[in-house]
């Protein structure tokens, strides 16, 4: 009781309270944005296990997803700025491409067939296109419990709270594409998770259109393991430039070149 009743007096007037608050000044943590971002960088942040994070960023930004402890998974939202009806279509990104697996090369398309990001590197080969992210309901009971802010967070309700940062609903919500945690599909359609490819692993996204970014770190909801599992992911955005003729991407194939026409058409960038 002596410690409870000393904690409190330091707080227990609003001097005292400023006091307290000031003195946490220049205090690092393990997962957090670093404030002012690192030279050249246009924001780099650590996401916690169960955590999320959104980023308005112009087009052109090259954005590096790192892996950092091999249990990560990045549920990835990207609606344009300005537009948000257009948005990631993941079901569009597979079919357009002749391609159910994300891997270097592969763009991020909205449903109106223009790019939203390409995949111009990927150390981990280990993602998802297809299953879309966990929901509070399944892992309430799966772990016994799926909101936000508790222990085993689902994916669905961490997108909902960065979604209504930038005036969404999570009728606003279409299905994600994860990264870092693999699924293949059997001869059958059934889907079978292949795990991560282990700690460092990273992607790296070139914005193709001013976006914006909703990120939730959570557990893959096909992750076979009983109990929930995930840790921090590194987020780093870089200025860059978008993807132009002459680049290598720009017609990788009649499909790709098609998407970065409508793109360049539009004026977007």
């Amino acid at each position: 009781m002596t410690e409870i009743h000393e904690a409190e007096a330091g707080t227990a007037t609003t001097t005292a309270a400023r006091a307290h608050a000031r003195s946490q000044a220049g205090t690092v943590v393990d997962c957090m944005p670093l404030l002012p971002p690192p030279p050249g960088t246009l924001w780099s942040e650590t996401v916690a296990a169960g955590g999320y994070t959104h980023l308005v960023l112009p087009a052109g930004t090259v954005v590096t997803l790192t892996d950092r402890d091999g249990d990560a998974c990045a549920h990835l939202l990207l609606y344009v700025t300005g537009r948000p009806w257009e948005r990631l279509n993941a079901a569009d990104t597979v079919k357009v491409q002749w391609n159910a697996y994300l891997t270097e090369g592969s763009q991020l398309l909205s449903d109106q067939g223009r790019v939203l990001a390409t995949l111009v590197e990927d150390t981990s080969g280990r993602h998802d296109a297809l299953a879309g992210t966990s929901t509070a309901a399944r892992n309430t009971a799966r772990y016994g419990d799926g909101a936000a802010h508790g222990p085993s967070p689902a994916g669905r309700e961490l997108l909902t709270l960065a979604a209504a940062k930038h005036g969404l609903t999570r009728r606003d919500l279409p299905a994600p594409v994860s990264f870092f945690r693999g699924v293949t599909v059997a001869a059958d359609g059934t889907l079978h998770p292949t795990g991560s490819a282990g700690p460092g692993t990273r992607v790296v996204l070139r914005l193709e259109q001013h976006a914006t970014l909703l990120l939730a770190n959570t557990a893959h909801p096909l992750d076979p393991r009983p109990a929930w599992h995930c840790s921090p992911l590194q987020v780093t955005a870089v200025p860059g430039e978008v993807t132009g003729p002459g680049d290598p991407h720009w017609d990788a194939t009649p499909e790709r070149h098609r998407a970065h026409l409508n793109t360049a058409a539009l004026g977007a960038r």
